[in-house]
């Protein structure tokens, strides 16, 4: 008998160890199995929530165009990651408490509490423990599943804004290569722009983006808000592929040069009284160039239609030996061009003020455009002082026509124009100056220019002794830093070689000196008007 019961005993001992076994098995499997499930179900919800972006994976607004402050989607790191992010955990909590509960549900209604032929009421505890350890599980994983995507959002997203740091640096110190970190030149309202707006490229768009720089919108590309997309950087703007450029003041916004930006800009101003011959003058330096470049030298290009338009009157007026119109009285537009290529690149701003604009104070102030400028032309017509008429000794031939002659004195241009560039915080004792003595094309035809005019020291002397002019001159050398003299005739003469007409030699000097090219030595201008007649 006794042994009897210590079979019996150990029996029971075997059935409770199956059935432990059983129960610890099943218990794994179904912990693994819904560890598994509710990764895989992650897996899903991460796909639905970066990728497919359905409503039904949405519980926070996302970041829409219309509601920012320019017309552009966000940058991925810029706000959209984090609300996925957010989107995930909400998402991922709801997606645990939901399984685990269906799971429980599930085991309850058909192991536990039903039909009798279908229950198993052993099964189903294992069953329930193994949820129960399944779901104590899931939490860690799907946690570090969660900080795992949390620390690759803050690593991508640090790294993307160092970046976006990193080239606007590049952005900032290739603009100082260039001159241009204080800002680009409206040609319209003469204010620095920091950085132009651009419309978006698209034909159906035109969407105006302002600092396009990289940042919040876009690191390489900005998106717009119709899909097309804009570079983030000027070094990202191909020549034929460059963006409109605009003014970012509110008072102007008109286009700037597509140009802006990509090259040194130059701003070069004319100075002078009503009909001292600034425009012809203007007109004169640009026909220089164009003929420069026809012979070899730097490549010039108009960087505009409005600049291009204008300059093709100007220049057939100087062809048929005409006179150009008055510069209207109100605000005056750049006439830029591109001057060079490559490396040697710049942007020139050639700015024709009316006369009546340098005699009033008032009329001088809005001329914002003296503040960028480094080098100065100053237009003097020796016919607009009264010594010229009355000092002078009777010369042969007819006279002087005097309707000619500019009804302003150069006194009360240069005064009132320095005095206003001066308070604008021009650095005029770092800025040079060039005094174009005008219409001597009129003088030389009566002898009164001197064999030596092309240098700057008879020029100066002539003005001085023959014109009075010495306190005006001593002024000048005063404010600016350098000042050079020039004798020039703002007109064609005939080419060599049955060419076509070319722009009077008098005017080269000039351009090379105000654009810091090199000079090389050139015969006595009283010579070359001599030989210019013949």
């Amino acid at each position: 008998m006794p042994d009897i019961g210590l079979g019996i005993q150990y029996l029971i001992a075997a059935l409770l160890t199956i059935v432990l076994a059983f129960i610890s098995v099943t218990a794994a499997l179904r912990a693994i199995g819904l560890v598994g499930e509710l990764v895989w179900r992650y897996g899903r919800l991460l796909v639905g929530v970066l990728h497919r972006r359905t409503p039904e994976f949405e519980t926070i607004p996302p970041h829409r165009p219309q509601d920012e402050p320019v017309p552009a989607h966000r940058n991925y790191f810029f706000g959209p990651a984090v609300r996925d992010l957010r989107q995930l955990l909400t998402l991922g909590r709801r997606m645990l408490a939901r399984q685990v509960g269906d799971s429980f549900r599930t085991v309850t209604q058909e192991r536990i509490s039903g039909p009798r032929g279908a229950r198993s009421t052993l099964y189903g505890l294992s069953l329930w423990a193994g949820l129960a350890l399944g779901a104590a599980l899931a939490v860690p994983v799907l946690g570090t599943l969660l900080l795992l995507h949390a620390a690759a959002v803050a690593l991508l997203g640090g790294a993307t804004r160092l970046t976006a740091v990193a080239l606007r640096a590049l952005d900032r110190a290739v603009l100082r290569m260039k001159r241009l970190h204080t800002g680009l030149l409206c040609p319209h309202c003469f204010e620095r722009v920091p950085y132009p707006a651009y419309d978006c490229p698209r034909d159906t768009c035109r969407r105006r983006h302002s600092d396009i720089r990289p940042g919040r919108y876009g690191i390489f590309r900005r998106r717009c808000e119709c899909g097309g997309r804009l570079p983030t950087l000027l070094l990202l703007m191909r020549r034929k592929a460059r963006l409109q450029a605009y003014c970012t003041h509110e008072a102007c916004g008109k286009p700037m040069n597509t140009d802006a930006g990509h090259a040194p800009e130059l701003v070069l101003p004319l100075i002078g009284g009503r009909a001292a011959g600034k425009t012809q003058l203007m007109a004169a330096m640009l026909l220089s160039l164009e003929h420069a470049a026809g012979r070899g030298g730097p490549a010039v290009r108009l960087a505009d239609e409005e600049s291009l338009a204008k300059y093709r009157v100007l220049r057939e007026v100087l062809q048929i030996r005409g006179h150009t119109l008055g510069t209207q009285r109100t605000l005056p537009r750049a006439h830029s061009f591109l001057l060079g290529s490559g490396r040697a690149e710049r942007l020139v701003h050639l700015f024709d003020t009316a006369g009546e604009r340098f005699v009033n104070r008032e009329d001088t102030d809005v001329l914002r455009y003296f503040r960028a400028a480094r080098t100065f032309v100053f237009v003097l017509d020796p016919l607009a002082v009264d010594t010229f008429w009355t000092g002078r000794d009777p010369r042969p031939g007819p006279s002087v026509d005097r309707t000619l002659a500019s009804p302003v004195h150069p006194e009360l241009v240069f005064g009132p124009s320095v005095q206003t560039v001066a308070q604008m915080g021009a650095p005029l004792n770092r800025s040079r100056l060039a005094v174009a003595i005008s219409k001597t094309d009129l003088l030389d035809e009566h002898g009164l220019v001197p064999d030596r005019g092309d240098e700057s020291g008879w020029a100066r002397d002539w003005l001085c002794k023959e014109l009075g002019l010495r306190n005006l001159i001593e002024y000048m050398e005063l404010e600016f830093q350098e000042v050079r003299f020039f004798f020039t005739a703002a007109v064609t003469v005939d080419g060599t070689d049955d060419q076509e007409q070319e722009m009077h030699a008098s005017i080269a000097p000039l351009v090379d000196w105000c654009l810091e090219r090199g000079r090389a030595a050139r015969p006595p201008l009283g010579a070359r008007f001599r030989r210019a007649a013949r």
